[in-house]
């Protein structure tokens, strides 16, 4: 508690931020055995202490992101909601599932209008399964707001689509552009070095393990995709959409060469998140 006190001190002070987030939602295992992320969900108290520390120490709003809850069994959110808004917080974030789903299922926005309602009178995002404006129109009755992660991960310009409220016929070439600018983005941050062009290609990767899954509005039968959506090999309409919808890492590796040269020898990349495809 003393060491996240410190930190927010520390941030607020010295950076330019908008507000402070504690994430209580991660649910890879490494973090929870530790008893940090949704681990402190089943620890109400220590929750409690830390959040009210944070915003004693902070000169920007804290708010904290959880889920809804750590089993079946646990299903937390609403109490902690009504706990929580008492520390002074500004805002909290509820993701539609439990610790141990994962990503698997549906997001449960029922139960996030009911921690909003919980929550009242602070704001409540939620967040869960947003792929289109489609979900995010159905979707933003339950809360204040919605927040869009692995949505954005998969489909970058879904907030164009948002405020446009309509799908976009993205091209292969449009998408490698977006591809290139994130490129140029790590370049300009990282350096033009063989170390920042490989820190670069890593995050690239890692980007693409998720951009691959995007199914292109003119190869879908029925739209909106969903974000839980498992297609079958397609091919693409030429050979660019079909090379950035493989599932295949190798090919992940293929589309960095294209944009920051050939990869080292002996080059070897594993997805850092669960995906359909290991090298």
């Amino acid at each position: 508690m003393i060491k996240t006190s410190k930190a927010v001190e520390l941030i607020s002070s010295q950076c330019d931020v908008d507000f402070i987030d504690l994430n209580v939602g991660c649910p890879i295992d490494l973090v929870f055995n530790r008893g940090a992320g949704s681990a402190l969900m089943d620890k109400a108290n220590r929750l409690e202490q830390i959040l009210t520390g944070m915003v004693q120490c902070s000169d920007v709003p804290i708010s904290v992101k959880m889920r809804i809850g750590t089993s079946d069994s646990k299903l937390t959110g609403l109490s902690l909601c009504e706990r929580l808004k008492n520390t002074g917080i500004s805002h909290i974030t509820v993701h539609g599932r439990t610790r141990q789903q994962r990503y698997t299922k549906h997001a449960d926005w029922d139960y996030i209008r009911r921690c909003k309602e919980a929550a009242d009178p602070i704001t409540l995002f939620g967040n869960g399964d947003v792929l289109s404006y489609e979900d995010y129109n159905t979707n933003l009755a339950a809360a204040h707001g919605v927040m869009i992660g692995r949505g954005a991960l998969i489909k970058p310009w879904i907030f164009k689509e948002i405020k446009e409220q309509k799908h976009w016929d993205i091209s292969s070439t449009e998408r490698m552009e977006i591809v290139q600018r994130f490129v140029r983005y790590g370049l300009e941050h990282w350096g033009t070095d063989t170390s920042g062009v490989e820190k670069t290609r890593h995050f690239l990767l890692e980007w693409l393990s998720f951009l691959h899954r995007y199914i292109p509005v003119g190869v879908l039968e029925v739209l909106p995709q969903r974000i839980n959506q498992r297609p079958p090999y397609y091919q693409g309409r030429d050979q660019l959409e079909t090379l950035m919808c493989s599932d295949n890492a190798q090919d992940w590796v293929k589309i960095s060469e294209i944009v920051l040269g050939k990869v080292p020898d002996a080059f070897n990349f594993v997805p850092k998140h669960i995906a359909n495809s290991y090298n």
